[in-house]
């Protein structure tokens, strides 16, 4: 009986009618609804963990089956255990305790809590100063013709921003399973840089930025091919965003053990330590003032992610600050098991 019982993820727990464990498996222990407690002489006994107990009392005085959702503290530091619980009364005052762990299913609710949060927040601003500036349009059409153009043109900024905004949330929903995922077929990576540098030219151009290919020619990676180009040109255009003017991009293809690398280069302001961990997370931006002023929306590179993730390979970044990053783009080259099923990728929501 206590095999079958340790075999069980879900955590059991009998207790007596003085709260104590008559019997608990594996799982229990593993919760920490059970814990060793060390007496003055020194031996040691098992004792349930004062929430258990305190819930245990309560279905015992009113013989009422109570299910309920906790956090217990972990022994170790860390974010707390989720448990689903469920206490039924049993004869001679004993309790017993099933108990389910959910703490997934919590940070799970909690990135979408977060995430819609940030949504409104993001949306707020360009669709408040569209607003604002439709007024001072209307203000100024007739009294300041110069002024009115200025305001034309920041609604159109504005309007751009809050359109590509949009966009990006779209392309994320459906990179997280919102639609199915296309079957992969080979993809010409020639193709894909191609495309990606002619898209580039212009904002680059804009910026007098060289754009630089080297590397292998005739490389072929599995996936699709819309969602390969759209990472790519993500992370091209982002190195444009936060680089000096007169500087210069290099795309960079190789091949590795079975996999296609597609490397983006910059000579910009380069990350700090502290947020390269956290540069993937949806709307996380390391410099917020000069994110607004390029129009970033804190959503380019957790789809990049995604996309990686989604053809069974990974995306990289090694920064120096004031020299510059590198975003290291790793592909498999063949059909794999996790490309050909190209799973739907995880939430993210703390460091990738």
């Amino acid at each position: 009986m206590t095999d079958v019982l340790d075999a069980l993820q879900v955590g059991v727990l009998v207790l007596d009618e003085g709260d104590k464990p008559v019997l608990a498996n594996a799982a229990a222990r593993e919760m920490g609804l059970v814990r060793q407690r060390t007496g003055s002489g020194g031996a040691s006994t098992e004792e349930a963990h004062t929430i258990v107990r305190t819930l245990a009392g309560q279905v015992r005085r009113t013989g009422i089956t109570r299910v309920v959702e906790l956090d217990l503290p972990r022994l170790t530091h860390g974010e707390p255990l989720g448990v689903n619980v469920r206490a039924v009364a049993l004869d001679e005052g004993r309790v017993a305790i099933e108990a389910a762990d959910v703490t997934e299913a919590h940070r799970v609710a909690r990135v979408r809590r977060d995430f819609v949060a940030n949504v409104s927040h993001e949306l707020k601003t360009p669709v408040g100063a569209l607003q604002l500036l439709a007024e001072a349009l209307l203000d100024a059409t007739d009294k300041d013709p110069a002024a009115a153009i200025r305001f034309a043109e920041r609604i159109k900024h504005e309007s751009s921003r809050l359109g590509r905004l949009v966009s990006e949330l779209l392309e994320l929903s459906r990179l997280q399973g919102a639609e199915p995922l296309p079957e992969p077929e080979p993809v010409d990576v020639d193709k894909i840089t191609a495309e990606v540098l002619d898209r580039a030219k212009t904002p680059a151009s804009a910026k007098e930025i060289e754009l630089r290919f080297r590397g292998a020619r005739g490389l072929t990676v599995y996936g699709n091919e819309n969602q390969l180009v759209t990472a790519v040109i993500n992370l091209v255009e982002n190195a444009i965003a936060y680089s000096p003017e007169q500087t210069t991009v290099t795309v960079t293809t190789s091949e590795d053990n079975g996999y296609v690398e597609i490397a983006v280069a910059d000579q910009g302001i380069g990350i700090e330590p502290r947020d390269i961990d956290r540069i993937f997370e949806r709307f996380y931006r390391a410099d917020r003032a000069r994110s607004r002023a390029t129009g970033g929306t804190g959503l380019g590179l957790a789809i990049v992610k995604h996309i990686s993730t989604n053809h069974g390979g990974r995306v990289t970044v090694t920064s120096t600050v004031g020299v510059g990053s590198t975003f290291t783009l790793r592909l498999p080259s063949r059909p794999t098991e996790a490309a050909l099923t190209l799973p739907s990728s995880v939430e993210i929501g703390g460091a990738p």
